[in-house]
């Protein structure tokens, strides 16, 4: 991780007030998650031409089958109208789309939409867009401990040899930069069981924006703000400036 990168090369986003949104309009709370879809446009356009790396959308948690059924049915609709009506924009732009989460709670039809855009989106390299769905922090730790630990009973792992590295190694997106830049939309100001792990060190953003009017320009303040933080990593500011004045920094353990 660099403390002196103006731009976040992740970001990672808890799409929030949709239902709100859609609430003080008079509308049903799919309304809100309908209108959502565009401000996933404009933050990944943005992501592009700035020159981010990674953006990670937490779309449905584990937690979100406990909604009412006829929300959840219009949510999983939501994301087969999606992933089918998105991939042309997401090739014209170079996106490659990655889905992670458990999927096997999903049907069949919408495993084979996942797979399927997933193929159609793998050779772009302009931006990595990542999904989460039926997504949860725990979950992504609990299932990578559960690697470890079937490599070690099969003989392939000594438990001596895991530590964190080992561990992160088995997570849902262990290619991938860790997130820098960690906003969410709505007014709430909780992490939510997403990317727990991987978001170690990364700068909070709350905004009491809702995401359907979560626009370029509102995204916008969120990385001008980042630019503006000092990013420590366990060192004191001190050093930051120090290595900062000299053009060079060395992360320490």
């Amino acid at each position: 991780m660099d403390p002196h990168r103006s731009v976040p090369r992740h970001v990672a986003i808890i799409m929030d007030g949709n239902g709100r949104w859609a609430k003080l309009r008079g509308r049903p709370r799919t309304a809100g998650h309908r209108e959502g879809v565009k401000s996933v446009r404009a933050v990944v356009e943005e992501c592009v031409r700035r020159g981010i790396d990674t953006l990670t959308l937490f779309a449905f948690s584990s937690e979100n089958w406990q909604r009412p059924r006829a929300e959840v049915n219009i949510l999983m609709e939501l994301f087969m109208t999606a992933l089918r009506g998105e991939v042309k924009r997401l090739n014209e732009n170079d996106v490659r789309l990655r889905i992670i989460g458990e999927r096997g709670a999903f049907s069949e039809k919408l495993q084979r939409r996942i797979r399927d855009a997933e193929t159609q989106t793998a050779n772009n390299t302009t931006l990595n867009l990542q999904v989460a769905a039926n997504y949860g922090g725990r979950w992504d730790i609990a299932q990578a401990a559960r690697r470890l630990a079937e490599e070690v009973r099969a003989g392939r792992l000594d438990p001596d040899a895991i530590d964190e590295d080992a561990l992160a190694r088995r997570l849902s997106f262990p290619d991938l930069p860790e997130p820098d830049l960690f906003i969410r939309t709505g007014g709430e100001q909780r992490l939510s069981n997403f990317v727990l792990w991987q978001s170690a060190y990364a700068e909070l953003y709350f905004t009491d924006i809702l995401w359907p009017d979560f626009n370029e320009a509102a995204f916008g303040h969120a990385l001008d703000d980042f630019s503006r933080r000092q990013r420590r990593f366990g060192h004191t500011g001190e050093q930051i400036e120090t290595w900062s004045a000299m053009g060079a920094y060395e992360r320490t353990e």
